[in-house]
């Protein structure tokens, strides 16, 4: 079946949505974290925001726990063999290391579309890159939607590809 063959009620809403999602849930929020990964257009609402950055402090405590296990387990078994804890330890840090990589990108995509729905730039999260000016980051991130915002929307969705 060619997607021309499908209505276009039938196609993924959040994908071409540029519109804030206010009162998400935190499915939602990590779903459309994750299927908008790469857009940086239009907006999101503070709660799809802050249901992320919850996600995202459960994927590194779930790997600080992993990381926590496996240095027991490998401390207990493998002894006084100090080679075989360190490349326990090596392939641990280095999935955690790959998580926070893979989520890198959705973070800053939704952390710039954070920004629109305020009605900023989203090129003023450099500001965090200064040292002592993280905190405005954070506050960027808790102030009200604003309807201006909508400015940062995109003026045509983009359409689906045929898939021959």
């Amino acid at each position: 079946m060619h997607t021309s063959d499908v209505a276009t009620t039938d196609l993924p809403d959040d994908l071409f949505d540029d519109s804030p999602l206010p009162g998400a849930t935190f499915p939602e929020s990590v779903r459309r974290l994750l299927r908008r990964y790469t857009v940086f257009s239009g907006r999101a609402s503070r709660s799809e925001y802050w249901w992320a950055a919850l996600f995202y402090l459960l994927v590194e405590v779930g790997a600080g726990v992993v990381a926590a296990v496996v240095a027991g387990v490998t401390g207990s078994l493998a002894g006084s063999d100090s080679t075989a804890f360190g490349w326990a330890m090596g392939i641990v840090i280095g999935l955690a290391a790959l998580a926070w990589l893979l989520l890198l990108i959705p973070g800053i995509s939704l952390a710039v579309r954070r920004m629109h729905d305020v009605n900023l730039s989203g090129w003023l999260l450099l500001l965090c890159l200064v040292p002592g000016l993280v905190l405005v980051g954070i506050v960027f991130m808790m102030l009200p939607s604003d309807p201006a915002g909508a400015r940062f929307d995109r003026a045509v969705p983009i359409p689906p590809l045929d898939e021959e």
